[in-house]
């Protein structure tokens, strides 16, 4: 089993920033991702339109339905940024209007992120995590609070 923990990025008044952190590494999976492609000149510029769109969404609107593309399946909160143009995916977990949780993402060079088995090991994952935080909260173990997730203190086995 793998564990990992669920850490604040960022709040803001209108929205709170979280991403997950496997046992054992330094990094957030949002940090892995940026440090990816920060250097990488063909795909800055992509990463830097979703690192606007983030930053838009912390300190404006919130992370509305309409700035992501829905992934996974039906009855999961897994999303991706961004939703035009660009070879380059963030994979999400659209909570609330008010919390996201930032997952790792790379290069969609396939029709869909399940023929990639990069992008589909990170849509997996967040699916995981999902299926457990929506246990976790119909138990009372987790909540989320306006921008704040309340309870993940733990650690949650994939």
């Amino acid at each position: 089993m793998t564990k990992i923990k669920i850490l604040e990025i960022e709040q803001t008044e209108n929205a709170g920033l979280f991403s997950i952190c496997f046992e054992g590494n330094d990094e957030s999976e949002f940090e892995r991702f940026i440090m990816k492609f920060k250097d990488d000149a063909e795909r800055k510029q992509d990463l830097q339109v979703i690192l606007n769109a983030i930053q838009k969404m912390l300190s404006a609107s919130g992370f509305l339905e309409r700035y992501f593309r829905p992934e996974g399946k039906m009855n999961d909160h897994v999303v991706a940024l961004p939703i035009e143009r660009g070879k380059l995916r963030l994979y999400c977990l659209r909570m609330s209007d008010s919390v996201l949780i930032v997952g790792n993402g790379g290069l969609k060079n396939t029709r869909t992120y399940g023929e990639d088995a990069d992008l589909s090991g990170y849509v997996i994952t967040l699916q995981k995590l999902d299926a457990l935080l929506k246990e976790a909260i119909k138990s009372g173990i987790v909540s989320i609070e306006e921008t704040n997730i309340i309870g993940t203190e733990n650690t949650f086995e994939l």
